[in-house]
């Protein structure tokens, strides 16, 4: 089967994205026809049911300033509530309210504003901050490196994450009333309205450069040609996919970009009863521990007797052997220890559950990606429009919060205008 059209632009997946191009390029009357392997657009936005709300199993989070992602909450009439409460740590099974002060925190302030070439976060650490008394400072920020960023202390970008660490405004967090699933849903039905081919269960094998553009390759031996295709599947997709040689030697430069995992976990119950049990609880956000699932966070302020499990990064890789029910499972065996109670007590109160290992899904081998000293170069590669295959997503973002979704239509945005101011 062979489709062509003059002016006919091809984007595989429908992430946001891929979603984004699609409409900026509709919008100015180009024809497009979106290509994707999953059932569902969005990619690893995944909105859950089951959970009372908007649930995700992927991207939670609007991070920062996000003036693309406001802007599309405002065309689409969907509000943000930001995050209030308090955060809490436990040690040695006790709650102590998480306190952001660190007896050093001026000083790294000042090596972090004196610091002119990039090295990684180990490095950074071993040259600056190695001395004893430094030793809880540094065990905060590897932990905030691999478990928030999902990252390679040894690979990580210090000058990338110097404002993250100095308090910048990626620390002011909301998240959408119905979540990023709503977001999804409004911009694919923009996106068909505009008259977008959307393909599901379209895996694209392989993209051919040919006379007038492209020949994209996809499901059983079917062929799309266009003027030019937009790729913007997960980075670790990409040495899957048959390109022609200048896309292919692009898209080598993925190497020098990090991409992490991240092991999600949602637990429904009856009732907040952590809350019950400590009304101190009652504002709780983000509770931090040392336990399998480290990270847990409740939906606060809205009520819903939810909490999610976190556990991001490297070390994700010594729970790749479990299965979901097993992933549960050691969820629910953290709660218990984090809560002095037994896992029973713990599971008889449980309504609805749901693991997801963003490792083991083939459509994006993990969760999001982080900078590396080298990964600007690489984005510079990756960005320029030397031939008919262009890529695009969250990766390529070369702003501060790479590895969100307002990177994500930030790139897809961008890409479609490319497109159309080229000459031609």
């Amino acid at each position: 089967m062979s489709v062509q059209g003059e002016g006919h632009i091809v984007i595989v997946g429908a992430g946001a994205a891929g979603l984004m191009a699609a409409r900026e390029l509709a919008r100015a009357g180009r024809k497009v026809t979106i290509l994707e392997a999953r059932d569902r657009c969005g990619g690893r936005i995944h909105p859950l049911s089951g959970f009372g709300y908007g649930a995700e199993g992927g991207a939670e989070f609007v991070h920062g300033e996000a003036g693309v992602t406001r802007a599309l909450l405002a065309e689409a009439g969907l509000s943000l509530q930001m995050m209030e409460g308090t955060p809490w740590r436990v040690e040695g099974g006790a709650f102590i309210r998480r306190e952001s002060d660190d007896p050093h925190e001026a000083e790294l302030h000042r090596v972090l504003a004196e610091l002119k070439d990039d090295l990684t976060v180990a490095e950074f650490l071993q040259q600056h901050f190695s001395a004893p008394q430094y030793e809880p400072m540094r065990q905060s920020i590897l932990r905030m490196v691999e478990g928030y960023d999902a990252a390679e202390p040894e690979r990580a970008s210090t000058l990338a994450l110097r404002d993250e660490w100095m308090g910048g405004e990626r620390h002011a967090q909301g998240r959408i009333v119905g979540g990023y699933g709503a977001v999804v849903a409004w911009l694919e039905a923009q996106c068909r309205s505009l008259g977008v081919d959307i393909r599901l269960g379209a895996a694209v094998s392989g993209i051919e450069e040919v006379t007038d553009g492209v020949a994209v390759r996809f499901g059983h031996g079917e062929v799309l040609h266009g003027e030019a295709a937009v790729v913007t599947v997960p980075v670790a997709l990409l040495e899957k996919m048959a390109l022609p040689p200048v896309a292919r030697a692009k898209a080598a430069a993925t190497a020098d970009i990090g991409f992490g995992n991240v092991i999600k976990l949602l637990l429904r119950f009856e009732t907040c009863w952590w809350v019950e049990r400590d009304k101190e609880l009652t504002d709780l956000t983000f509770l931090l521990s040392d336990e399998t699932i480290p990270v847990w966070w409740t939906q606060y302020p809205a009520a819903h007797p939810v909490l999610t499990g976190w556990f991001g990064g490297p070390r994700t890789a010594g729970l790749a052997g479990l299965d979901r029910a097993a992933l549960i499972d050691a969820g629910l065996v953290s709660l218990a220890s984090i809560f002095g109670l037994s896992k029973f007590e713990v599971a008889q109160r449980l309504v609805a559950a749901e693991a997801i290992n963003w490792a083991h899904d083939p459509f994006a081998r993990g969760a999001y990606t982080y900078a590396t000293p080298q990964t600007r170069a690489a984005q510079e590669a990756l960005a320029r429009p030397d031939g008919p295959v262009l890529f695009a997503g969250e990766a390529l973002y070369r702003g501060r919060d790479m590895g969100t979704v307002e990177a994500a239509l930030s790139s897809g945005r961008d890409t479609a205008r490319m497109i159309l101011d080229s000459p031609g």
